[in-house]
């Protein structure tokens, strides 16, 4: 896949890419790049690894230069020694192609969600934020990660199935809260880009994992992926089409407040979990209030309380009727673990 962060670089950044994939490949434990100034070496060097997920040995630098001289010599840090980082590769290489071949034959929209429904069955947010976490190897090898690791993951998954992927990248908003960076996922569907972020829908919810796969932020365009994501601080696509993110194209996008009494009425007679998504303007108190009521009014029609968890940023409804105990709304935030 064409590496997109190094279509973004200048000449110099380029050649220090290239020197430095090269030096990081053959492990090398140092080797000389162009000289570049320190905020555009840690730039090249970051970005690199999200072009190359599959370098994940890498976990940061020195360097050291002499004055005349065009040229640094960088001196990597690694995750591991070099006998453990090869065995490393050789099982995370059979590890992506054993992930990969159940889906070869698959269109690229079922590729993206096999990838999806992978990582949110899988791989558990790690609070504990290990140093692997941050690469491939957390997600694919121990079945935790972070959210750098899991779009890494994302990413070489989707590299081996054909699918144009890369790595977006947003800063942290102290005044929110938000202390770090966060990062996910932009893929090319049916020549459409997408924003596709596995983390968030991986920390939603806290029931059985497989049967309870979130879709909140599976192929949103910019308007809505940015209601609960920072901006981005790094070139990236943008993603313009609204018509084909996941509930609207499973018919489970609601306009009319009928629609959402009359699959509530259904839910809780066949005692099924329902998820919809509110079309029908804003999700004002006002217009939630409402819904509250019909989808009470929809259980109490066949003597049930409805327990509902809210998705509010991307307007999400997860219902499921009970035969007794209290009625309650949960407010849901993606990503709990706090945004690395």
């Amino acid at each position: 896949m064409e590496p997109f962060y190094y279509n973004h670089m200048n000449k110099n950044q380029q050649a220090a890419y290239r020197a430095m994939q090269q030096g990081l490949t053959n492990l090398s434990d140092e080797f000389q790049i162009p000289r570049l100034e320190g905020k555009d070496l840690s730039n090249v060097f970051f970005e690199l690894r999200l072009d190359h997920p599959e370098i994940f040995w890498a976990s940061g630098f020195k360097y050291k230069y002499y004055p005349d001289s065009p040229n640094l010599i960088l001196i990597p840090e690694y995750l591991f020694d070099k006998g453990k980082i090869r065995e490393h590769q050789k099982a995370m290489g059979a590890r992506v192609e054993k992930l990969a071949r159940p889906a070869m034959k698959l269109t690229e929209l079922e590729k993206e969600r096999y990838i999806h429904d992978f990582i949110c069955e899988h791989v558990h947010y790690d609070k504990l934020k290990k140093p692997y976490s941050h690469e491939i190897i957390g997600p694919l090898g121990q079945g935790v990660g972070v959210c750098e690791g899991i779009a890494k993951s994302v990413k070489i998954l989707c590299d081996t199935l054909g699918i144009w992927c890369m790595i977006a990248l947003c800063g942290n908003n102290p005044e929110k809260g938000i202390k770090y960076r966060h990062t996910w996922n932009i893929v090319r569907i049916g020549g459409i880009y997408y924003h596709l972020d596995a983390t968030f829908d991986n920390t939603l919810g806290n029931s059985d994992k497989a049967a309870d796969i979130r879709y909140e932020y599976f192929n949103l365009d910019d308007g809505h992926v940015f209601k609960d994501h920072e901006p981005l601080i790094a070139a990236a696509p943008h993603c313009t089409d609204h018509d084909h993110f996941y509930y609207k194209e499973k018919k489970l996008s609601f306009t009319k407040t009928e629609d959402v009494y009359k699959r509530s009425l259904q839910a809780a007679k066949k005692g099924k979990m329902l998820t919809f998504h509110w079309r029908g303007g804003y999700l004002t108190r006002a217009v939630l209030d409402e819904l509250l009521d019909l989808i009470k009014k929809a259980g109490a029609e066949k003597g049930k309380v409805a327990r509902i968890a809210l998705n509010w940023p991307q307007a999400v409804l997860r219902l499921e009727y009970v035969e007794d105990g209290q009625e309650n709304v949960t407010m849901e935030e993606a990503n709990e673990g706090e945004q690395e």
